[in-house]
């Protein structure tokens, strides 16, 4: 009897242990009899599927798992695809939804969830606000009148301020709801100058916006990112409010890092989101964020959830970035130019050092080279500009040559690896000028410095051209 005494309570913990650990949905849908059921979560731009249900004769389909689900907005897709209805999930994991009229999703009813009702009577309100503002903004269009305009916009400008302003009693009265949470994800900071007459207005505006930009958005609750408009206004931020530097951006993203690492699945996102933002950045320079992900994250193990594959590619292109980042000195190449002799970088000496890794059959090439030779003579060449050329494929050395001749480009620096040289740096596990210089395309231009530093990098000719102008007038403005 003592040990029955003792099974019986620990069997009934790990009961409710497993009960506490599982999440049910029972959808009600008396206008279907037949069909598969989806449920599925809101993540970035996506609707992703967590469960599955057929829907049996009376209308009843039941998702369950052995898991809880993770809070955010969930959403039901109806057999056939074709209508969808959100719901929130959060610590309640046993919900009910009853839909009987699916023209009008909006009186459907859930139950088993108390941020539900708050959710459905938001929904309501904005449906009814937004049909109203609707309507205005199209007889302002279809206005003639000067009157009938102002009159119009007056009650679309009153319409949006009794939407904001329902918003922040919602906001006000329940405080700790996910209403609350999701509301301020959505809500854009104030201005400080509507009309800002000066610069420093400008500014001004520009650093309150920036300063308040996350206002009741806490990097700490993994429920956000279960949202569609989370991703939005991580997208904007990054593209749009931060100063564009690298620098600004990597002293930015670590502290958000910090924030999220007591929040799995919102490190997760944030570090899986930044990592494809700057893989392959948008503008020069910023491949130093990637590296840094990749040197303060990745390489350590902080990212454990990527499988071999995934470590492998951004492993891989880490590696193909570090060695060529704005600001660094460039590696040294020592290769043979077209009569044998080797011919190092370093020993050529300019103000400027331009270097094109090219391919004499590659179309682009055949495209770029002359325009860059033009402008070479009728440009670069008396401000000490020279042209360091690097054959990419040795196979291609007769074609190379013959290119060279034609072309009338002898007076550029043009050297290659023969194949004896690219077997030796295999031999030695030492990375080749493809690595080191991230060719990965033809051609690819670089812009050296006279210490040979890179100043610029995987740039066309018209760039290239508009970077040294600046360089040589603020040369002049400082002489």
């Amino acid at each position: 009897m003592i040990k029955k005494l003792f099974f019986l309570p620990t069997f009934l913990l790990l009961f409710s242990a497993i009960q506490a650990q599982s999440f049910k949905v029972t959808l009600k849908a008396p206008s279907y009899q037949s069909g598969i059921a989806f449920l599925c979560y809101h993540l970035g731009k996506n609707l992703n599927i967590e469960d599955s249900s057929a829907v049996n004769e009376k209308g009843l389909a039941i998702f369950t798992g052995t898991r809880k689900l993770q809070g955010g907005i969930y959403s039901i897709v109806f057999p056939g695809k074709t209508l969808t209805m959100d719901f929130f999930v959060d610590k309640e994991q046993d919900i009910t939804i009853e839909v009987n009229d699916t023209t009008n999703m909006l009186n459907a009813k859930v139950t088993g969830s108390k941020e539900n009702p708050l959710f459905q009577q938001y929904q309501k309100f904005v449906v009814e606000k937004g049909t109203e503002m609707q309507k205005e903004r199209a007889a302002y269009n279809a206005s003639t009148t000067k009157k009938d305009s102002s009159l119009h916009e007056d009650n679309f400008a009153k319409l949006s301020k009794d939407l904001s302003a329902f918003r922040d009693t919602i906001m006000k009265k329940y405080p700790e709801s996910m209403m609350t949470l999701f509301l301020n994800t959505m809500k854009d900071p104030e201005i400080l100058f509507k009309s800002p007459k000066t610069k420093q207005d400008s500014l001004d505006n520009y650093n309150y916006y920036k300063a308040h930009y996350w206002d009741g958005i806490t990097f700490m609750d993994d429920r956000i990112i279960r949202t569609p408009f989370f991703l939005p206004k991580l997208e904007r931020y990054y593209r749009d409010i931060v100063p564009q530097a690298s620098d600004s951006i990597i002293e930015d993203l670590d502290y958000k890092l910090l924030l999220a690492r007591s929040c799995p699945e919102m490190y997760k996102f944030l570090l899986n989101w930044l990592t494809d933002e700057y893989i392959n950045p948008k503008y020069m320079g910023q491949d130093a964020v990637f590296v840094h992900l990749f040197e303060k994250y990745h390489s350590k193990g902080l990212s454990s959830w990527l499988n071999e594959k995934q470590m492998d590619a951004i492993s891989k292109r880490a590696y193909m970035q570090m060695s060529n980042l704005i600001g660094v000195k460039a590696a040294n190449l020592e290769m043979l130019d077209s009569s044998g002799k080797r011919t190092a970088l370093y020993d050529q000496k300019a103000d400027y050092m331009i270097m094109i890794f090219w391919d004499p059959t590659c179309g682009h090439c055949k495209e770029e080279l002359p325009k860059i030779d033009s402008i070479y003579r009728a440009s670069w060449k008396k401000h000490g500009v020279k042209i360091y050329a690097v054959l990419s494929d040795n196979d291609k050395k007769s074609e190379w040559v013959k290119y060279i001749k034609e072309h009338k480009i002898g007076d550029w620096i043009h050297v290659y690896e023969t194949k004896e040289m690219e077997k030796a740096v295999e031999e030695a596990k030492v990375p080749g000028f493809r690595q080191l210089y991230d060719v990965i395309q033809t051609p690819t231009l670089y812009l050296l410095d006279s210490d040979k530093r890179i100043i610029g990098k995987k740039l066309g000719w018209e760039q290239l051209n508009g970077l040294l102008e600046v360089k040589w007038n603020n040369t002049k403005e400082t002489h």
